[in-house]
């Protein structure tokens, strides 16, 4: 599956926004779906570290094992995800575009483990997008607004 990018504009600071995003206890907030991350090893946060993250989607859960790839706050943060069906890595940048606006970019690639996998990744890859997409818009209300997907 070829790299996309999908992006937002956040009504804050990139300051806020990066504390914000940086905050585990924060994502059950704008991850629909998330109901565990346990920490695994290394130092929480930093490059390296591995956490195990569970989500449920109806009646299927999906765990993935997070890898910090890249901490460059407030500028990057770059992850590494392996999963049951294939991996992926997302590159977020906040960008200043102004006193209270942030754009937040985020490039993901998946690569696939079974030749099912990778037919399915080629029919379903809009819905990546879509989910990514609404992953950041989650964030967006819950930045701005203190709405959260939990409620």
């Amino acid at each position: 599956m070829k790299p996309y990018t999908v992006t937002i504009v956040i009504d804050l600071p990139r300051d806020q926004v990066v504390e914000l995003f940086d905050n585990v206890d924060n994502m059950y907030h704008w991850q629909n779906g998330l109901q565990a991350v346990e920490h695994l090893s290394g130092e929480p946060g930093q490059v390296g570290a591995k956490s195990k993250m569970t989500y449920v989607n109806g009646k299927q859960t999906v765990e993935l094992i997070e890898t910090i790839t890249s901490r460059n706050l407030p500028d990057e943060f770059s992850g590494f995800y392996d999963w049951g069906g294939g991996s992926n890595t997302l590159h977020n940048r906040f960008i200043v575009v102004g006193p209270k606006k942030t754009r937040w970019e985020s490039t993901c690639e998946y690569k696939m483990k079974s030749l099912f996998m990778k037919a399915m990744a080629l029919v379903m890859s809009s819905s990546f997008k879509k989910g990514n997409m609404n992953f950041m818009r989650n964030f967006k209300a819950f930045a701005e607004t203190g709405a959260s997907v939990k409620e």
